[in-house]
């Protein structure tokens, strides 16, 4: 092929790509501009995506705590859209300006049919500002009891400790009682309550328990574990005792209480102290004869 006939044809390709295809909002559309929009658009997008990541992975890396790395990503997501977006008209040569019409009928729908999901959209990027609830605290929601793993503009996503994921919008964690049990530190205080037999040395009894709580290492003596007499039970001298530890999900306190109460089973086998259970005298009015009788 000539040089002649590949310029006629670069000519004719170039006369084709340039041609008008339609007009929209008074502004005209040629091929090539239809091809290189959603082009610039996918390598944009991957862009953003590729350098999202790795800023993320810097800070990470730098010891920034992750609500911090998850705000300044998004941040960083909405400005390089919005610039991606503004760069795609300028290339359709359409004014930002062109887009006003649009304004009444976005209010119109956020009006009728888009409160939530702008409600949760405020609703995340608040928790984000503020971090009343951060990535890795321990929550109380409703019933449910996990930690956060992610705090997404819609909705944050909790595991339970079932290991089940719960989405929980954005919104309901604003306007409704949330129990953060590790919003300043991850200190939580626990208690195990137990019955002794009536006739147990009580002081005895506290000073074993006491010992039970001290042998645990998870346990923290700042403050210090406080024992209770509690009550005289029907049955029972109940005594209970409270303490510290640093636990993140309840799997752990359920685990330390778990520990505490195998060592005062032990301290107690060991000193003959006997740990009570339901009983109940029977009285009998009357005489109770019992009948013999012969073949």
């Amino acid at each position: 092929m000539s040089e002649q006939s590949i310029s006629d044809w670069l000519a004719k390709v170039t006369e084709v790509m340039s041609k008008d295809l339609f007009t929209l909002f008074d502004y005209q559309f040629n091929l090539f501009e239809l091809i290189l929009v959603p082009v610039i658009l996918l390598i944009g997008l991957y862009i953003i995506r590729l350098l999202g990541r790795f800023l993320a992975e810097r800070l990470a890396g730098s010891g920034v705590n992750p609500d911090s790395v998850l705000l300044i990503r998004r941040v960083f997501y909405v400005i390089a859209l919005l610039i991606l977006f503004v760069t795609a008209l300028e290339i359709l040569n359409i004014p930002i300006t062109a887009f006003a019409f649009l304004s009444g009928a976005v209010a119109i729908g956020v009006g009728f049919g888009a409160q939530n999901v702008i409600n949760n959209f405020i609703s995340g990027w608040i928790l984000m500002w503020e971090k009343p609830i951060k990535i890795g605290d321990f929550l109380e929601v409703d019933d449910a009891r996990g930690t956060v793993e992610t705090i997404n503009t819609r909705s944050t996503r909790i595991r339970r400790v079932d290991g089940v994921h719960l989405l929980v919008p954005n919104s309901k964690l604003l306007e409704n009682t949330v129990v953060n049990w590790t919003h300043m530190d991850r200190k939580a205080r626990t208690s195990v309550r137990i019955g002794v037999a009536y006739g147990s040395p009580c002081k005895k009894v506290a000073a074993l328990i006491k010992q039970a709580v001290d042998d645990q290492s998870e346990i923290q003596h700042s403050p210090e574990p406080i024992v209770i007499f509690d009550d005289f039970g029907d049955n029972a001298l109940i005594f209970e005792v409270y303490f510290w530890v640093n636990a993140s999900v309840e799997r752990d306190l359920r685990l330390i209480r778990s520990n505490v109460r195998f060592r005062i089973d032990e301290l107690f086998a060991q000193h003959a102290i006997v740990i009570a259970f339901p009983q109940r005298d029977l009285h009998l009015d009357g005489k109770l004869e019992i009948s013999r009788h012969r073949d």
